[in-house]
């Protein structure tokens, strides 16, 4: 029983999400500014470890510190691409990926993480641009993911923040647990 407890630690080590029944504005501002954050956090984590290091999974079965940080720029274009066809259409439907064959591609093994992170603190940075300046009317916009269903812009700035603490987090406990 602790196995599948530790193991439920090592893959969410800040929990699940769980997006809050009424979201504010202020909310909103404080998701946004971890999003902004997010790609400086990343680098001081990843940035001291050594190719050796990269390669190693956060947790049995799990994706390597390299995978993690491809992956992060990966689901946060996709992110900042849904959040642009919600300001410019009405409810567009989205196309979802599946995030474990993309982190099989080729890129993910050959392309360096030093270029992950530094694309990541760009598309961050233009991200943020369009979250800060959303008003009230937009950040009640919506897409339809085809597994989700309908998905309200403000919830989605939520669920991103936690997206990136939560890998955040992953490799973290790996950099304790290994005592890098």
């Amino acid at each position: 029983m602790t196995d599948s407890i530790d193991l439920e630690k090592q893959k969410y080590p800040i929990g699940h999400y769980k997006p809050p029944e009424k979201v504010d504005l202020d909310t909103v501002k404080k998701w946004i500014e971890e999003i902004e954050e997010l790609p400086v956090q990343l680098k001081s984590v990843v940035e001291k470890l050594s190719e050796q290091q990269l390669d190693t999974p956060y947790r049995q079965g799990g994706w390597t510190v390299k995978q993690i940080v491809h992956h992060l720029g990966d689901s946060h274009l996709n992110s900042y691409v849904r959040l642009k066809l919600a300001l410019t259409e009405k409810q567009p439907a989205i196309k979802p990926y599946d995030q474990d064959l993309w982190a099989k591609l080729p890129d993910y093994i050959l392309f360096p993480v030093k270029d992950s992170l530094l694309f990541l603190e760009m598309l961050h940075k233009r991200w943020v641009i369009l979250l800060k300046a959303m008003d009230k009317e937009q950040i009640e916009r919506t897409f339809l993911h085809p597994e989700s269903g309908v998905v309200v812009l403000k919830k989605n700035v939520g669920m991103y923040a936690w997206h990136g603490r939560h890998h955040l987090a992953q490799i973290k406990a790996l950099v304790q647990r290994k005592n890098w």
